[in-house]
This record gives structure tokens, sequence and C-alpha cells, in this order.
């Protein structure tokens, strides 16, 4: 069978042939064959696995990805699809994350009567009584979300009693408006830190679709790094893949 070297690797992808031999001192390839003297010998095999983890890391990220390829490499094929299970579950919670920002934005466009919404600036703070009698909820529901980080109400310099500006008044309106669509706190959390950075529906708006474009270009690369990923996988029991005993020296 033909033998491959590190350059012949690298040229595929525009890498170092160093780099190469550093994704196999990682794990992220296979362990290559080395000759009498020391030269290493690549095959098709090596080939896919570096396909694979040049695909994986757009996916699934530097740490994960390692995670999936060294796990493949080994023969632990449970752990690594469970790694790739994990990116799947951050990407529809991302895509839950969206759909909650969404619903806020076209609620935002509501009141604000279909013109640019912009946070208040104006509202006399408000203490925990008078923001939990304001939204029909009890003061025990704001504190929950303080501890879940959807709040973070400032404090009364003479009685270090919490206080509520506009600001948050907005985001315990926009958490009792999540909570009604039975959206978890954590996620809400995450949604209200969305409209404090934006501040206004336009620049919401922008982000919202700016992460939308993420998440589907993730997704996609999820997709191509599972083809590759099988394609290897696919290698692993060959039998005519298995490196030859004897054979010419190739470069290391």
């Amino acid at each position: 069978m033909a033998h491959l070297r590190p350059v012949d690797l690298a040229q595929e992808h525009g890498i170092s042939p160093q780099t190469v031999r550093n994704y196999e001192r990682d794990g992220f390839l296979p362990p290559a064959e080395r000759t009498a003297t020391g030269y290493r010998r690549y095959t098709d095999r090596h080939a896919a696995a570096l396909r694979a983890y040049l695909a994986v890391v757009p996916a699934h990220g530097y740490a994960e990805g390692g995670t999936i390829m060294r796990a493949m490499t080994e023969g632990r094929l449970d752990d690594a699809l469970a790694a790739v299970d994990r990116s799947h579950a951050e990407l529809l919670r991302d895509r839950g994350t969206l759909d909650a920002v969404g619903e806020v934005l076209a609620h935002l466009r509501k009141r604000a009567g279909g013109s640019a919404w912009r946070a208040p600036r104006s509202t006399q703070p408000f203490s925990s009584g008078e923001l939990a009698h304001r939204l029909g909820v009890s003061v025990a529901t704001i504190r929950k979300w303080e501890q879940a980080g959807v709040l973070v109400p400032g404090r009364r310099p003479d009685t270090n009693h919490r206080t509520y500006d506009a600001d948050d008044v907005r985001d315990a309106e926009l958490a009792h408006f999540l909570r009604r669509g039975r959206y978890p706190l954590e996620l809400i959390a995450t949604v209200v830190r969305q409209v404090r950075t934006a501040g206004d529906t336009q620049a919401l708006e922008a982000a919202l679709e700016d992460w939308r474009h993420r998440v589907t270009a993730r997704g996609t690369a999820m997709l191509r790094a599972a083809a590759l990923l099988s394609d290897y996988l696919a290698m692993t029991d060959d039998p005519d893949d298995t490196p030859d005993k004897e054979g010419d020296d190739v470069r290391p």
C-alpha cells in the first residue's frame, strides 16, 4: 500500500509538516508506523483522521474537538460520541435562546408601538416589594430571579437594601414575560444579558441576526464533521489499511 509523508498530509490543508507531527503527538491522529531508521509512515487512515480533526474544530471547538479525536484514535467510540452529543445539546440550547430573544424582540417592538424601543432611563428606583407589586409576583420570586442572574440590583449605601433602576425593571418585566412562556431561568438570564448589551431593538435585532448566522454555520460544520468522522471510523477496521512492516524509508 502507499505510504505518506508528513509533508503529503500537510500540503492538502496548507499547514506545515511539523503541525501534522504535533497533531499526532497530541493524539488527534493515530500513531504512525516507523521504519527501522525512525521515519514516519502515514497511510490513508491518517489522512482521513486529519481531515476529520480539521473539520471537528470549527464544529465543536478546540477543547471538545480534541476530546473527540483522541477518543476516536484510542478506540473509545462511546466517549467520542458523548462529546459530540454535548456539542449538539449546546447548539440546541443556543437555538432555544434565539427563539426566546426573538420573542423578546417582538414583545419590545409591540411595547414601542412599532418604533425602535430603547431602555428607559428615568424610572425612580424600586424596592424589592415595589417591583414585586408592579409585576404581581412575590418578593421570593424576585429573589429567585436574582439568584439565577436574571436581575442584578444595586444597593442603597445607607441601608444596603436592594434597589432596582430602569434597566432592572425592564429586565424583570422581560423575565416575567418569558416565565409565562415557560422558559427556564437559566435561559432567561442569557436572554436578559443579550438585551442589556444591546440596549435597543435595532441593536438587539442586529445581534440576533448575527447569532443566527453563527448558529447555522456551526450546525453546518457539525454535519461536515460528522461525515468525515464517519469516513475515518469506517477505515479503522479496514484490513487493507494496515501498514506494511517492510518498505522504503520516507522522510520523518
